[in-house]
């Protein structure tokens, strides 16, 4: 495994050099970055995301949009490639490419370590796609998420709490419920 590079680089040019590597990374500012080392994933983690993405996968089955994993890249600037835990891509995929085409949902899985960059950076990044719809955070801890929604006024927040609530996300025909995030990995004194 190649280390990682200390000189700057274009989106491109991480996307090559990130085919010979070991482990994910993201580019910020223009430097890879180890995703392992930022997210610090648990085993709740993991759960979380495997049952959004095979709610996602059922749900969006036949449709224009597909889930995608971290592996796929979210290009946010020239100097910023994101793999969010959790994306769904609405454009035909490209065989050749590493990268959304059309990212319509992103999902961050909350965690201490990553907590300010998702919250305050990634969010200002993410917001700026023009195809974006929803950027949903959710807790591991706590059956917990807020949901921002792009609106002809803006970006609009609202949060879900507990084993009944249920996000819509009617502009890619689906729904989350917390229940059905959870299962497996109820936080402690849930249902």
């Amino acid at each position: 495994m190649a280390e990682p590079q200390c000189k700057l680089m274009s989106a491109e040019e991480f996307l090559a050099w990130q085919l010979d590597q070991e482990e994910r990374y993201e580019l910020v500012d223009g430097f890879p970055v180890p995703l392992r080392g930022m997210t610090g994933a648990s085993n709740v983690h993991d759960v979380l995301v495997v049952n959004m993405i095979a709610s996602l996968a059922v749900q969006l089955r036949g449709g224009p949009c597909r889930v995608a994993t971290a592996d796929t890249a979210i290009r946010t600037s020239i100097r910023n490639i994101r793999r969010p835990d959790v994306s769904v891509d609405c454009a035909p995929p490209d065989r050749r490419s590493q990268e959304a085409q059309a990212p319509t949902l992103v999902v961050e899985v909350l965690s201490p370590s990553n907590r300010p960059a998702d919250r305050l950076r990634k969010i200002e990044e993410y917001k700026r796609l023009p195809t974006l719809l929803y950027i949903l955070f959710v807790e591991p801890d706590a059956m917990r998420a807020v949901l921002l929604e792009r609106t002809d006024e803006g970006w609009r927040d609202e949060a879900f709490e507990g084993s009944d609530a249920a996000i819509a996300l009617p502009r890619i025909g689906a729904t989350l419920t917390l229940r059905d995030v959870y299962e497996g990995a109820p936080p402690d004194g849930s249902v």
